[in-house]
């Protein structure tokens, strides 16, 4: 998988309740908005197209550069799981990686690790401490509909598909090491 081509979606719909601003509008470790910086993240790891997931609301996203695409949610309020799929539903490559706005530590390394696991119709996602990492991950095509069927029934929480897309054998698993954990820091609230 490592030279074929994937495209890519950045999850920024989120509302930033418990932050208080929005998220993609926060100052990056190495300056700038932290929508650029992640846009340049996957841009580095190889995306050759990059959508932008987003809400009608967000004004900041009308003249953001550098994305194919905005998608707008569908279907308001349910999580990250409509991001995905409408990603990989515009997507012109079978493999679609997708990073959240609030990983500011996350490096176009880890969507090369990612890569080398992926295979036609197998994508790859970390794990660690026996949960998925789900918002910086490569998802192939194949997942699409059961991530429907999830949207279908409501049940929007992103573990239960990926167990899923395990055992059915369309998702390899990396355990992510203690030196790769940082990566993972999350901004979900003010420092």
């Amino acid at each position: 998988m490592s030279s074929l081509p994937f495209s890519a979606v950045l999850l920024a719909a989120g509302r930033s309740t418990r932050m208080g601003t929005d998220k993609a509008l926060l100052p990056a470790p190495a300056g700038g908005p932290l929508w650029q910086r992640q846009r340049d993240v996957l841009a580095k790891a190889g995306a050759v197209e990059i959508f932008l997931s987003v809400r009608p609301d967000q004004a900041w996203a009308r003249p953001a550069e550098g994305f194919s695409a905005r998608l707008y949610d569908a279907q308001p309020d349910c999580g990250p799981l409509i991001g995905l799929t409408a990603g990989l539903e515009r997507a012109v490559h079978p493999h679609l990686a997708v990073l959240a706005i609030d990983l500011p530590r996350l490096d176009a390394e880890w969507f090369a690790l990612l890569r080398a696991e992926c295979a036609p119709g197998i994508g790859a996602v970390g794990r660690r401490d026996g949960r998925f990492e789900p918002l910086a991950a490569i998802y192939p095509r194949e997942i699409m509909p059961r991530a429907w069927e999830r949207i279908a029934r409501a049940e929007y929480a992103l573990q239960p598909l990926l167990a899923e897309a395990e055992a059915a054998g369309l998702l390899q698993v990396r355990e992510i090491s203690p030196d790769e954990a940082d990566g993972f820091e999350n901004w979900n609230g003010p420092p």
